[in-house]
């Protein structure tokens, strides 16, 4: 039983696979575009239906305004790198939600929401940029799709570790079940959910500058967001994001790059 669950996994790992357009790489894909999308549309209208949408202000314009250009902008990047096709099937859309929490979020297929709560941060067009440039990058780079795969494989080892420990006693399955539960959070699942927020962190730079928002922004709303939150500082090993100091130092790095591959578009942001 164990070599069968095991054989699955493997062949689940080499065969469901996607490519991340904007870094070339493989990633875990169990499920597809076309079962994932209608699931994640038909939970963001729910979500609308459930929740104050604020309409004909100016802030509501301006998120979708600001979303338009992100969105135009992934669309030049992805066509002048050989993806004009990857967005055929993402169904646009922007919200600005009546909520004190300070968030954002984009749903796969492109259903984004904004929280009022999180504009006063932004406080600029640049501000609202850096926060879709993020979101938007995760729906792009199928973040959502890895981590329903990840989760599909957690749960098939789960499978193979139940059958391997069959015969033991109750008390060694509870403390192997307990070993692989923190193993799998710790080593795989929290890692792969911070590299998803480094990696939207990077293409966010890059959308917003293609979209004529100095990326430089970026760091102004980070560290105005690490002033709400009282530190700059924090052991990011239990979490799912960066520390705001790790995220303010990776995003003054990746800044330079972000610029460059604008330039190829004719975007600058001077000296």
């Amino acid at each position: 039983m164990k070599k069968i669950v095991l054989s699955l996994s493997t062949v689940l790992l080499l065969t469901a696979c996607a490519t991340n357009p904007f870094t070339g790489k493989k990633t875990m894909a169990f499920t597809s575009n076309a079962e994932l999308f209608p699931m994640s549309f038909s939970q963001y209208d729910t979500f609308l239906k459930e929740h104050k949408v604020i309409k004909g202000t100016k802030d509501a314009q301006r998120i979708t305004d600001v979303g338009m250009k992100i969105k135009k902008a992934a669309e030049i990047w992805l066509s002048a790198n050989g993806y004009g096709s990857y967005l055929n099937d993402y169904k646009w859309e922007y919200n600005l939600v009546d909520d004190k929490e300070v968030n954002a979020w984009c749903m796969p297929g492109g259903k984004i929401v904004f929280y009022t709560g999180i504009l006063p941060i932004c406080q600029t067009d640049a501000g609202i940029a850096v926060v879709m440039g993020h979101e938007v990058s995760h729906a792009l780079a199928n973040h959502g799709q890895q981590r329903m795969s990840a989760a599909m494989l957690q749960q098939a080892g789960a499978v193979a570790l139940d059958a391997a420990t069959a015969k033991s006693s109750a008390t060694s399955k509870q403390l192997w079940s307990a070993a692989y539960g923190y193993g799998t959070q710790v080593g795989g699942m929290l890692p792969f959910s911070r590299a998803n927020e480094t990696e939207a962190d990077k293409i966010g730079l890059t959308l917003m500058a293609l979209a004529g928002y100095n990326p430089e922004e970026a760091v102004s709303f980070w560290s105005r967001m690490a002033s709400r939150d009282g530190s700059t500082g924090g052991n990011s090993w239990m979490s799912t994001h960066p520390s705001n100091t790790e995220r303010i130092e990776n995003l003054k790095k990746l800044i330079p790059e972000a610029k460059a591959e604008a330039a190829k578009f004719g975007v600058s942001f001077g000296k």
